[in-house]
């Protein structure tokens, strides 16, 4: 899997899923060191989280720990969860487009996204 630093848009709806749990906030040391890499989901946009540039494959999915969702540009509303491991660390930001099509884009403003039932 290609590692790669987040992008602006990718970052910030981290950091928005992210301050949806309680007493929890990134260092500037997570914003700096976070790798990602694409996960293979149809191109819906899915990312596999390295905290600290780590590249633990045995990492395995613990529990969702936030959760927002959006409109993509075609209007179908994607789901945007943030997914924990097995010791509470950073483990996938999993996007599922309603339709099961490609996304098209992460929103850049923290306005378009919207918490609580889809």
């Amino acid at each position: 899997m290609l590692l790669r630093s987040p992008s602006t848009p990718e970052l910030m709806l981290l950091e928005y899923l992210i301050s949806g749990i309680a007493n929890w906030r990134p260092s500037e040391k997570m914003r700096e060191n976070l790798k990602v890499g694409a996960m293979n989901d149809g191109r819906m946009g899915s990312l596999r989280l390295f905290p600290s540039g780590s590249e633990d494959q045995n990492a395995q999915f613990g529990k969702c720990a936030s959760a927002c969702h959006f409109t993509d540009e075609d209007g179908v509303e994607i789901i945007a969860s943030l997914n924990l491991d097995q010791y509470g660390n950073l483990y996938e930001l999993d996007l599922w487009k309603t339709d099961f099509g490609k996304l098209i884009r992460i929103p850049e403003n923290k306005n378009e996204l919207r918490r609580g039932e889809t």
